[in-house]
């Protein structure tokens, strides 16, 4: 059981640390996460000026072109907000 565990935490430790989030990242770690360029980057950080991003959803309201279908290419490419991947809300 323990082996199980070590094996799972080792595996998963990589994604942690692949993750960039949002409110923390700054322009370069931005740029780097694919399907972001420098127009796109410099949208979020002057979003970003007017205080952290809440969630997802407060992310795509406050920048501009972010729609959930780019919401969840970005999240796929290891983009978090707060730490969360996307998820689009089933209504």
């Amino acid at each position: 059981m323990l082996k199980s565990f070590v094996i799972c935490l080792a595996l998963c430790l990589p994604l942690l640390a692949w993750a960039t989030d949002v409110n923390k990242a700054n322009e370069a770690e931005l740029d780097s996460v694919k399907g972001l360029g420098p127009a796109s980057t410099a949208r979020i950080l002057k979003a970003r000026e007017n205080g952290p991003f809440k969630d997802w959803a407060d992310f795509m309201e406050r920048v501009k072109g972010i729609k959930p279908s780019t919401a969840q290419r970005l999240s796929d490419n290891g983009l978090t907000v707060n730490g969360q991947p996307y998820a689009e809300s089933k209504k």
